[in-house]
């Protein structure tokens, strides 16, 4: 199994077997039938191609008979044959092609089913440009092996195979002149093929790291533009993907030379038994007839070399794929489900607590986010986390989403450790607002449906109302089936934050996770927003990491964290008499609540 710390690229090994295709046969396995009718049909046209050229001798001879009805049979014959070549080609292009989208389809699906549920901690080590690429690159290549190459190569190696059998039958003097010339096209194929595979390897590799690179800059081009920094970022992508075109420049000009080597060989050979037959039907030992069909066969077999090189070349570059998409699907997650989860009630009361929780993100382990915490919230209490910048205020609710698992401690939900629980169990019962809010390429209706997929309309509506969202909304071109763009490029701060409320209110969860929800809200519509999590935080756990004075004034008890430890906690008028931290804190951000005592 491949450890995330095992992803980066820079780190992979670049010489790959061609083995490593049979890791794509799990997928194909379930369309055995399918598979088993292509083979059918390409063993079919395989030996009609093979058919042909006896007929072509038949009809080539049959010149110098004076039976005419015979001649017409002979052609009457090679057309019937073509006919079927004809028919076999297409039906296994159409079963070989539909098997290969298929099994595609299925790797696809089974890369994102697996992706979509790795923790954060995965992705500090991999961008998510690369999972892209592999998504789509690596699928691309495979589908063109599965729904080419491969039935090429066999359809090739039997012509091979069988074109080698009956130039024996046909002329065995020529045959061996042209056995010769197959262990000079081989050498070539096995000794450059090595280099080929560690280039396609690497190649993949930058377009990984290019996609990468993209995905990062385009998805944060505000803040490109912004600090002007288009020109660098222009630069860095030019350089990468100008590493990508070398290596896809070297890889291109070793298949050339393997193709020009082996194809010349093969022709050479051909020439050469030309030239012998062509003396043999002098001195009578073999018909036209006979040496034009030992000719077809000697260009078929010199084709299926050909063939069989360059195929070889894209097999090498589909073992590489396959090999990066098995990285990903056997990828081990640092934060796993055990094998029996424990059950739980379909409602959470929510009572949450954590002992001596101690953790390290893993991007930087020489410091502790959290250090020994040690806190039990109360079904329906409201608490407020405070603090300065990383103190670790925002680490508590990814540790209770378990997003992450603590170095130390644990983590309880209704006297129940969150490792012994299944993760999708739990998170049922958590309704998260994050101080970004994520907002869908999608309707601004689907974006709060997110919060319960089986909600209502008229559901919807009401929690947009609750968000103080349904009059914004409703002035929108379409109201609620508008698109908002990606992540909600059409809205302002404010309207992204309160739509991630109304998503949070309507999935009605016993647990509120507030991460400075009211951040980007004008002073009206915080008031609105507060007066709605007011309510909806009656009768619920809610834990808000806060910096505002009306948020934290009426949370039944703060928790002020400094360098991950819990240094004070208390009611807001306790906590300012006694001073210290959380009162230097008052003074600072929330002077005008404190003046307006």
């Amino acid at each position: 199994m491949a450890d995330v710390s095992e992803m980066n690229p820079n780190d992979r090994a670049k010489s790959r077997n061609v083995r490593a295709l049979s890791a794509l046969w799990p997928f194909v396995m379930p369309y055995r039938w399918l598979m088993f009718a292509a083979g059918m049909a390409l063993v079919t046209t395989a030996m009609m191609s093979l058919v042909l050229p006896l007929a072509v001798r038949r009809v080539v001879d049959g010149f110098e008979t004076s039976n005419t009805d015979l001649l017409d049979s002979y052609f009457t014959a090679a057309m019937g044959i073509a006919a079927l070549l004809a028919l076999g080609s297409g039906l296994r292009y159409y079963l070989v092609t539909r098997l290969g989208e298929r099994v595609v389809a299925d790797i696809r699906v089974a890369v994102f089913d697996r992706m979509i549920s790795m923790s954060p901690a995965f992705y500090e080590r991999l961008l998510t440009g690369e999972v892209l690429s592999r998504l789509t690159t690596d699928t691309t290549l495979i589908l063109s092996v599965i729904g080419s190459s491969i039935s090429i190569a066999l359809r090739n190696l039997l012509t091979l195979i069988g074109g080698m059998a009956l130039l024996v039958f046909t002329a065995p003097k020529l045959a061996g002149i042209v056995m010769l010339s197959v262990p000079a096209i081989i050498v070539p194929i096995v000794i450059l093929g090595r280099r080929l595979r560690s280039l396609s390897r690497e190649n993949q590799d930058r377009i990984a790291n290019s996609s990468g690179l993209a995905s990062e800059t385009l998805l944060s081009v505000q803040t490109v533009q912004a600090f002007t920094h288009e020109e660098p970022s222009r630069a860095a992508f030019a350089a990468i993907t100008e590493k990508s075109f070398d290596a896809a420049r070297k890889r291109i000009l070793t298949r050339a030379i393997m193709t020009v080597i082996v194809i010349s060989l093969a022709f050479f050979g051909v020439v050469g038994v030309l030239w012998s037959g062509a003396h043999d039907v002098r001195q009578g030992d073999l018909s036209i007839g006979e040496l034009v069909q030992f000719v077809i066969y000697a260009v078929m077999v010199a084709g299926s070399v050909g063939a069989l090189s360059e195929i070889w070349g894209e097999l090498q570059r589909a073992a590489g794929a396959t090999e990066r998409l098995v990285e990903l699907l056997e990828a081990e997650d640092t934060v796993r489900d055990v094998p029996a989860p424990a059950d739980l009630p379909k409602r959470l009361e929510g009572a949450v607590v954590f002992e001596d929780v101690t953790f390290h993100y893993p991007a930087r382990l020489q410091v502790a986010a959290l250090n020994g915490v040690n806190f039990r919230i109360e079904p329906g209490e409201t608490v407020a986390l405070v603090g300065p910048s990383g103190a670790g205020k925002s680490t508590v609710i990814q540790l209770l989403l378990r997003f992450y698992d603590p170095s130390d401690g644990r983590i309880l939900v209704d006297g129940q450790a969150l490792r012994d629980l299944a993760r999708s169990d739990f998170r049922r019962s958590m309704a998260l607002v994050p101080q970004d809010p994520v907002i869908f390429a999608d309707t601004a209706r689907e974006n709060i449906r997110f919060g319960r997929p089986d909600a209502s309309d008229d559901e919807i509506i009401e929690a947009a109302k609750a968000a103080a969202a349904h009059e914004f909304l409703e002035a929108l071109p379409e109201g609620y089936d508008s698109y908002v763009g990606e992540r909600g490029v059409m809205l302002s701060g404010g309207q992204k934050q309160r739509i991630a409320l109304a998503r949070a209110i309507l999935r009605d969860a016993p647990i509120l996770l507030l991460d400075e929800a009211t951040s980007a809200l004008d002073a009206e519509s915080e008031r609105a927003v507060q007066d709605a999590v007011d309510t909806l935080a009656e009768g619920r756990t809610t834990i808000v990491v806060a910096h505002r004075l009306a948020t934290v004034k009426k949370a039944d008890r703060i928790l002020v964290l400094d360098q991950g430890r819990i240094v004070a906690e208390g009611s807001h008028a306790a906590l300012v008499a006694e001073g210290g931290l959380y009162a230097r804190l008052a003074r600072l951000q929330f002077t005008d609540g404190l003046a307006a005592e």
